[in-house]
């Protein structure tokens, strides 16, 4: 038998969404202006790595076959 304090399956979802949703609620989302600020910001980064990456593959791939030649 079941106690009167323990709870089924289903009102247990229940109050797992009602207390998800009040979370929901108080989320501040950024604005457009900040979202296209961040974004931005992340490609510049990306681009910057990446060209500095590639600049160090080329000068590693150099040294190597200067090293090693076929």
């Amino acid at each position: 038998m079941k106690k009167n304090k323990e709870k089924s399956v289903f009102e247990k979802i229940k109050v797992f969404l009602e207390e998800a949703k009040g979370e929901l609620k108080k989320v501040t989302y950024p604005s457009q202006k900040d979202v296209l600020a961040t974004c931005g910001s992340v490609i510049f980064v990306v681009i910057i790595i990446s060209v500095f990456l590639g600049v160090v593959d080329i000068v590693l791939a150099k040294i190597i076959s200067f090293i090693l030649p076929k």
